[in-house]
């Protein structure tokens, strides 16, 4: 049987973190040219409006997320992201989840999120559909941009 998920606040400020955020922004800019690639960087993640999140199996970091605040209402989905010794085994499901917990305790109206639009955003965007997530016009500061998909959630 597989240990819960334990998912808290987290500073990024550990080595661990700092590694697993490491290899996300080396996957994202592997899949999308530099000036498609929207992955916050560590200075990023540590933000005022920005909270993040790591999520824990039995004392190993498996995955993380953060949530951006744009306006008192609304909010985006960054930095998601699962150690690729974990994937396909919910992790990614469960911090969505409570991600949308958190907005809707926070009164968000709506949430958004970039991904991108290459095979291997796919089983991204998948996930982003199955819990209801559509795909919109660019939000906040981001323009049309055929390496992007653009997804928002009505809370």
């Amino acid at each position: 049987m597989t240990a819960a998920l334990d998912i808290r606040l987290d500073d990024a400020r550990g080595e661990d973190v700092i590694a697993l955020l490491a290899a996300h922004l080396t996957l994202m800019r592997s899949l999308s040219p530099p000036e498609s690639t929207h992955a916050l960087d560590l200075d990023g993640l540590r933000a005022d409006n920005i909270t993040f999140w790591r999520a824990e199996q039995d004392g190993e970091l498996v995955g993380c997320a953060a949530l951006k605040e744009l306006d008192s209402v609304t909010g985006e989905i960054k930095s998601m992201h699962t150690a690729a010794a974990h994937r396909g085994k919910g992790i990614a499901a469960s911090l969505l989840e409570h991600l949308l917990k958190t907005a809707r305790e926070r009164g968000y109206r709506d949430l958004y999120l970039e991904t991108g639009s290459q095979p291997g955003f796919q089983p991204a965007r998948a996930l982003y559909a199955g819990y209801g997530f559509t795909e919109c016009p660019p939000f906040g500061g981001y323009i049309l941009d055929p390496n992007s998909v653009f997804m928002t959630l009505r809370l």
